[in-house]
């Protein structure tokens, strides 16, 4: 954890990730707090494949190391953290946390969106007007991104300026795991204040361009299978590794008797 800004909230570790223990109210008057202070925090929305990479992967550990604090995003995690006495009765789903504290924080908070296409960010714009009229949405970008975080056609520099000019509060980067935990990590010492928020499958999912699981398989912890069985050749491969990865983890923790990382078995 690399921030200077401290937190009241508890955090716990999860296969050396350490998650905060919340809910979607509380982290939501949190980033208000570190939006009116000086500096810029970045939140990652961790699920089991994030805290997987961050322990077996160097480079993603390196690229993570940006992130300020970490938000349990999948339920597998918080049947851990609950095993550690953390008594949380839901995730906070980065989705979920991007709906409400969009709907808590109208004008004169600023948003920004970096992500996607241009047409889901024209959808993502209109859903936000019906969620609340009176959320100032000052800027986005929805350009191409590579693995490196950098724009495929150039004109980072030019990104960075128009953010730092309109100065928003939020910064909610829906580029998905590898690009938007790069793009965090090259650009956020260049950035002059706000949050990054790094929500993933959240701009999909309150766009409408994908569908996201029904509750009672979100609340099961199954919203991997809802997905693989929507998208089976691009996520398959991913499950299967770093599924087993998570669950051999916390099986070889256990064995080797490290508290703190593998009480959930």
């Amino acid at each position: 954890m690399s921030s200077s800004v401290a937190t009241s909230l508890r955090q716990l570790p999860v296969l050396g990730t350490p998650l905060l223990v919340t809910h979607y109210k509380e982290l939501i008057r949190e980033c208000r707090r570190w939006a009116a202070s000086p500096g810029v925090i970045a939140l990652e929305f961790a699920n089991t494949q994030v805290v997987t990479k961050r322990r077996s992967e160097p480079e993603f550990h390196t690229l993570t190391s940006a992130c300020d604090f970490f938000a349990p995003d999948g339920m597998p995690l918080i049947w851990c953290l609950n095993a550690r006495g953390a008594h949380m009765d839901d995730r906070v789903y980065g989705p979920t946390f991007m709906r409400e504290c969009l709907r808590a924080t109208p004008a004169p908070a600023k948003h920004y969106l970096l992500g996607g296409s241009t047409e889901l960010g024209e959808r993502l714009r209109a859903v936000i007007r019906q969620w609340n009229p009176a959320t100032q949405i000052v800027g986005s970008c929805h350009g191409q991104f590579d693995t490196d975080g950098r724009l495929k056609d150039g004109g980072d520099d030019a990104l960075l300026a128009e953010i730092n000019a309109l100065s928003p509060d939020f910064i909610w980067v829906g580029l998905g795991t590898p690009k938007q935990q790069a793009w965090i990590h090259r650009h956020k010492h260049r950035l002059n204040r706000g949050v990054l928020l790094g929500v993933g499958f959240g701009f999909d999912v309150n766009a409408g361009t994908k569908r996201d699981a029904p509750g009672w398989m979100q609340r099961r912890g199954l919203t991997w299978l809802f997905r693989l069985a929507t998208e089976p050749r691009r996520l398959a491969g991913r499950y299967l590794k770093y599924n087993s990865l998570f669950m051999l983890f916390l099986l070889w923790d256990a064995l080797r008797g490290k508290s703190g990382k593998t009480q959930c078995l």
